[in-house]
């Protein structure tokens, strides 16, 4: 049936061209082979001519049966080729299917399994590392990366009963190695079969894990110096919980990306900071204190002790020298009593008059009684009246 163009523009309604068309000139004008005044050609008489233009291309009606034969033949390599091979990329694993169970997987290349339904592959990248970001939101946006809080999941309880926020990162990616003894599954065969929503899964189970670790230490060590002992904690609990679900699923790392105090309280919380700060320095300073009056003080105290040591040696030593003399003089003694205490007597009174003015009495012989004697000590000594002159 022939296509009535009524209005005079078709469907564009003569808007565009001078002759009805949307580009200007109009697909059946003049000079395009289509009727007087702008009419299109009946679709009848263009089959008909493409009929004849055939016959004249083929005398004999139609194409030979070799033609078809051929026609056919790559039709049939076509469909065999798409319908009996599939091709794996470099960083994918392809499993195979049979009525839906688990068959075989194969590598990268080219591969040959039997058509649909019977046969059917999926394609899993087990090389692309997944990102999870829990307790926080990034988009990309025209001015860059803009990342948006969730308190729900970032803000967690400590062991001190403090509340820490949170936000970290969980990079992840697919086991490829091959059967495992206990289950029988593959990596990637767990992964396609026993999680229904891997990505839930494993941003639950590290919300789960932040929450365990941090609930079993105070604040202050997680907001300073045990944030890289925390990660692998929790890559460890995690990836122990999710080989206990059979997930197929190997934690690549996580990353802590903000440990925070609660917005509402972070300025109390950095006063307190800076009062411990400060209680540090203090102490510090107390301590090199310490360290530089202990040791003088341990040192007095050795000098003290080792000079009483020195006493006690010479004391000790003293008596022993005093009770061997006596000894021996004991012994002396009593080999002859009156000499040796006329001796002794003798040698006390020297010790005693040594230094003092001494007047000999002599009363035998009838004189005076005294014994004049030249006091040779006092010859010695300077006149006063030569001491006040000098």
């Amino acid at each position: 049936m022939p296509w009535n163009n009524q209005n005079g523009g078709g469907g564009w309604k003569g808007g565009g061209g001078n002759n009805g068309g949307p580009w200007g000139q109009g697909p059946w004008g003049q000079g395009g082979g289509g009727k007087p005044g702008g009419q299109p050609p009946d679709l009848e008489e263009i089959l008909k001519r493409s009929q004849d233009r055939m016959k004249q291309v083929m005398p004999s009606g139609g194409p030979p049966g070799i033609l078809m034969f051929l026609i056919f033949a790559i039709a049939a390599a076509v469909v065999g080729f798409y319908a009996f091979t599939f091709v794996v990329k470099p960083d994918e694993l392809g499993v195979v299917l049979q009525f839906g169970k688990y068959e075989r997987q194969e590598g990268p290349g080219l591969h040959f399994r039997l058509p649909y339904p019977i046969e059917e592959v999926l394609k899993p990248k087990v090389t692309q590392e997944r990102r999870i970001e829990v307790g926080m939101q990034s988009a990309a946006t025209t001015r860059g990366a803009l990342t948006r809080d969730v308190p729900q999941e970032s803000l967690m309880l400590t062991g001190d009963e403090n509340i820490v926020d949170v936000d970290f990162v969980v990079v992840w990616r697919i086991k490829s190695e091959e059967k495992d003894e206990k289950t029988g599954q593959a990596g990637v065969e767990k992964y396609l079969f026993n999680i229904q929503n891997p990505v839930s899964t494993v941003k639950e189970v590290a919300e789960s894990a932040m929450r365990e670790v941090v609930g079993k230490r105070d604040i202050q060590p997680i907001l300073t110096a045990e944030r890289q002992k925390i990660e692998l904690e929790v890559r460890d609990l995690m990836q122990q919980t999710l080989d206990s679900y059979d997930a197929g699923v190997y934690i690549v790392r996580v990353q802590m990306q903000k440990v925070d105090p609660p917005e509402k309280v972070i300025d109390a919380f950095r006063d307190v900071q800076a009062a411990k700060a400060d209680q540090e320095r203090i102490q510090n300073v107390a301590r090199g204190y310490a360290n530089k009056i202990v040791p003088e003080a341990r040192g007095e105290a050795e000098r003290i002790l080792q000079a009483a040591e020195g006493y006690k040696q010479q004391t000790v030593q003293e008596a022993l020298g005093q009770a061997s003399r006596f000894e021996k003089v004991y012994g002396e003694y009593a080999k002859a009593p009156d000499i040796t205490r006329k001796r002794m007597f003798l040698e006390t009174m020297e010790r005693v008059f040594k230094g003092t003015d001494k007047i000999i009495l002599d009363s035998s012989g009838g004189g005076s009684g005294v014994v004049p004697y030249l006091p040779l000590d006092q010859l010695r000594k300077p006149a006063p009246a030569e001491q006040g002159g000098r």
